[in-house]
């Protein structure tokens, strides 16, 4: 496996994003003026984009959207595409060589003759996928999700599949594996079991391989640090809609010192805009934000601990390690928030959408999520102990390593048992307290 030293792309460039989606001649061009610097498109919309030939090699594309996009014939060597959302894309004959693409969600895509030579695909979602005649050759595959998917003819020589999901339901006529290829089972490939699967086997000289490596483009830490207080200015406390709104837009700092300074103060944010916002770590305990906007925002680490949120919009917001236990999110949006490691202990999301929300290690014991949507969510991880589940949608939802207790409620409104929870590979904790 080719070794590549870790960079960082300078902050997120809006003028190269402007220059990709005009003209990808335009872009391929600027990318050959300066062919050593590692550009950072991190959540670009590039939806239903035409990309066919964009030079995207060392692209920071973590979370991007690219659903629908035409990136046929693409150089995208050593792009970053963690947590991309490429749902339905063109790939076909795409270089993804020592790409990144861990949680890539790939669903449906035509990838047909692509190149993903050493990827990591650690997690990827390749549900209904077209990967016939593709290069898979010492790529990282471990719990990719495979179901129905056409690898009819693929190269999966030492390729890490351990863990791979629906491996069964997935088309493997042709596909050539070898010795040095690990399967679901974290076996090494066999004549048997290709013959099994109508895949064929070749032995070859062992290889030491080396899988689950780190991007070669990595995002760069708080490229957005918060604007400067005015100088000589001093925030005294207001309960004015208008100075709060225009105090936690402006200054994270000084609007956190000015809850603390005065717990008595009220926030009522009614139907605020604050999309984009740069809110890390921002104290909104106790707030009144019903029906306000944080679609894209960065609430890392924020406080919304007992918050009303009610049919609040947090379209693709960030919000790890986000504080919100006891928040009310009814009929909040969340589709495809990050919420890893969030607290959610005891929150109302009833009826709120979480589709593609990643939910990796989140808090969510004593939840409310009847009626929720958890399409395609990730809850690797999570505490669901005395969550109610009851009517949720779960189609594609990962569980795995999930904890639930016997006072889960299941979407079907009967309680959690351990043969459920073994079927969705998550944990079962049979406390009775």
């Amino acid at each position: 496996m080719t070794l590549l030293m870790t960079h960082t792309a300078a902050a997120f460039d809006p003028d190269a994003l402007t220059t990709l989606k005009k003209s990808v001649s335009e872009w391929n061009t600027m990318r050959l003026e300066k062919p050593g610097k590692y550009i950072d498109l991190y959540k670009a919309q590039l939806e239903n984009a035409n990309l066919t030939g964009a030079n995207l090699s060392r692209t920071l594309l973590v979370r991007a959207e690219l659903s629908g996009s035409t990136l046929n014939i693409a150089d995208m060597k050593a792009s970053n595409l963690m947590m991309a959302y490429i749902q339905r894309a063109n790939l076909k004959n795409t270089d993804l060589s020592n790409a990144y693409l861990v949680k890539a969600n790939l669903k449906k895509s035509f990838m047909k003759g692509a190149n993903f030579s050493c990827a990591n695909l650690h997690g990827a979602n390749m549900r209904w996928a077209i990967l016939e005649n593709a290069n898979f050759s010492m790529a990282d595959m471990a719990n990719t999700i495979l179901f129905e998917a056409n690898l009819e003819n693929t190269n999966l020589k030492g390729t890490n599949l351990k863990g791979a999901l629906f491996i069964e339901q997935a088309n493997l006529s042709g596909a050539m594996l070898s010795n040095n290829t690990i399967l679901p089972s974290g076996e090494k490939a066999s004549l048997s079991w290709c013959a099994r699967h109508n895949a064929k086997f070749t032995n070859e000289a062992e290889r030491s391989i080396t899988y689950d490596t780190p991007p070669a483009v990595e995002l760069v830490e708080n490229e957005n640090p918060p604007r400067p207080s005015p100088a000589g200015s001093t925030m005294l406390p207001q309960t004015e809609r208008k100075k709060q709104e225009s105090l936690i837009a402006g200054d994270v700092e000084s609007w956190n010192k000015m809850r603390n300074l005065n717990p008595e103060v009220s926030v009522t944010l009614k139907e605020e805009k604050l999309e984009n916002s740069h809110l890390k770590g921002v104290n909104l305990q106790q707030a009144v934000l019903a029906g306000s906007s944080f679609e894209g925002a960065s609430l890392d680490n924020a406080n919304m601990a007992g918050a009303d949120l009610n049919a609040a919009n947090f379209h693709k917001a960030d919000m790890k390690s986000a504080q919100l236990q006891g928040a009310n999110l009814h009929g909040a949006n969340l589709d495809r928030a990050f919420l890893k490691g969030a607290n959610l202990s005891k929150a109302n999301l009833s009826n709120a959408v979480l589709y593609g929300a990643i939910l990796d290690g989140a808090n969510l014991s004593g939840a409310n999520l009847e009626g929720a949507s958890l399409f395609d969510a990730d809850l690797e991880g999570a505490n669901l102990q005395g969550t109610n589940l009851k009517g949720t949608n779960i189609t594609d939802t990962n569980f795995k390593n999930a904890t639930l207790s016997p006072q889960t409620v299941l979407p079907s409104g009967i309680n959690a048992t351990s043969g459920w929870a073994t079927l969705k590979d998550a944990i079962f904790v049979n406390k009775t307290q």
